[in-house]
């Protein structure tokens, strides 16, 4: 599927999305942000719905970052495996802030873009979210050990199955060549922003 038909798609699947909440947005966070400690810092209000995962899907690294010294998170096609994961309830303005951490552009132009999926949850019952997928892979790459250790807290302090925690540990990682996370001037001002309580518009 072409990434114009993926957006169509969406368009298409946009009411589903919202499952009848017009002012909430539901995302499927299935790396670095399932960490309580940076979806606070990124979202103001951001409400746990709880754990799901997303079927014939892996968590894939690819790219470099320079905050982490390393590859960065998405999600790849992975027939079989089951990627886990936390849906997120986002005010519409959160949303936002949300789309500037991660470069997600409404014009499609940015490093990560949205892309609709079908999340179940342990007793199987499904909801359609958004989740961010990079939009240029490349070959994959090895994240920094500091930044799979990061993910993989992460998913323990969300109660995400053990075994699954485990076969994250596995995962090929090298150690970051200078102290990580690094926060750049970018980072700083959108931090300033999702963070001011005062800022609600």
């Amino acid at each position: 599927m072409t990434r114009t038909q993926q957006q169509t798609e969406f368009s298409a699947q946009s009411a589903l999305v919202f499952d009848g909440e017009t002012s909430r947005q539901y995302v499927f966070a299935y790396g670095s942000d399932m960490h309580p400690g940076q979806i606070r810092e990124r979202c103001s209000n951001p409400v746990l719905v709880g754990v799901v995962y997303l079927p014939d899907h892996a968590l894939g690294f690819f790219g470099h970052s320079e905050i982490w010294d390393g590859a960065v998170e998405t999600v790849v096609s992975a027939p079989g495996r089951n990627l886990w994961g936390v849906v997120y309830e986002l005010t519409f303005m959160d949303a936002q802030r949300l789309d500037a951490w991660h470069g997600a552009r409404l014009d499609g132009a940015g490093s990560y873009f949205h892309f609709p999926v079908r999340v179940l949850d342990a007793a199987g019952k499904g909801r359609t979210v958004l989740l961010y997928k990079k939009d240029v892979l490349g070959e994959p790459l090895p994240p920094s050990r500091e930044y799979l250790d990061f993910i993989i807290q992460g998913a323990l302090e969300r109660g995400l199955p053990q075994q699954y925690a485990d076969e994250l540990k596995q995962t090929e990682s090298r150690p970051a060549g200078y102290p990580v996370p690094v926060r750049s001037k970018f980072q700083r001002e959108i931090q300033v922003v999702t963070s001011c309580s005062e800022c609600g518009s």
